[in-house]
């Protein structure tokens, strides 16, 4: 299939799986909040700019489970299976042929660090779920990393557009430190939600726990609910 008709395919199927979850979509916290907790000026969503509990950086702190994995990009694949209709696996050069799409977003760190304002491009998660069609009972998503991590995220928030499997940040190619060649990045949620050194990601007819949601962390992981453990 050339890539007029892939791209085609992609947004035909992309408008089914938005309106399949639109509704549910707006009505999460992350989107609906009318009176979320944070303080200083109105970012680009229109909420503070910063959530309750988080400190503003202009650095990028370096968090993972103690390894580094290196990964060439001839070597690099990702996986997404599950309950989908046509479960695939890409290669680096495949990925990229897929629509890329640049944006700007903040990042909020469990850990109580905020970094506003970070330009990204990469695949919107939505896309690749348009290419892989999940089936009607699928709920929730699963991503794995290439140093053994995990992370569970529901499909009302994982098919939000500004979620994206990012491969460059600033213009260049995504440092290593922080899961390049490629991480996985949920805005609206604490960053512990997107899994870095990404290589699968399973559809899911029901929630499972994730690394850290298995040590007490929190299943939702709103930033501006102050969300960040279990209750």
């Amino acid at each position: 299939m050339d890539s007029p008709d892939k791209v085609k395919r992609i947004i035909e199927a992309r408008m089914k799986l938005k309106a399949r979850f639109e509704t549910r979509m707006k009505l999460t916290p992350s989107v609906a909040d009318d009176a979320p907790q944070g303080s200083g000026a109105s970012n680009h969503h229109g909420m503070p700019s910063i959530p309750i509990g988080q400190t503003l950086t202009n650095k990028w702190p370096v968090l993972d489970l103690g390894d580094q994995p290196h990964i060439s990009l001839d070597q690099w694949k990702l996986t997404i299976d599950g309950v989908v209709e046509n479960p695939l696996q890409l290669t680096w050069e495949e990925f990229l042929d897929l629509p890329q799409t640049e944006d700007t977003s903040d990042f909020h760190c469990v850990t109580s660090w905020s970094k506003l304002n970070m330009h990204w491009k990469g695949v919107r998660l939505l896309d690749l779920a348009a290419l892989v069609l999940p089936e009607e009972s699928a709920t929730h998503i699963m991503c794995y990393g290439y140093d053994g991590y995990f992370t569970n995220v529901s499909l009302e928030e994982a098919l939000k557009p500004d979620v994206l499997l990012a491969h460059t940040y600033d213009g260049q190619p995504l440092p290593k430190e922080h899961g390049g060649p490629c991480r996985m990045i949920t805005p609206q949620l604490y960053a512990w939600k997107g899994s870095k050194w990404i290589k699968r990601i399973e559809f899911m007819t029901k929630n499972k726990l994730g690394f850290w949601e298995e040590q007490g962390y929190s299943n939702t992981a709103y930033p501006w609910r102050n969300d960040r453990y279990s209750k």
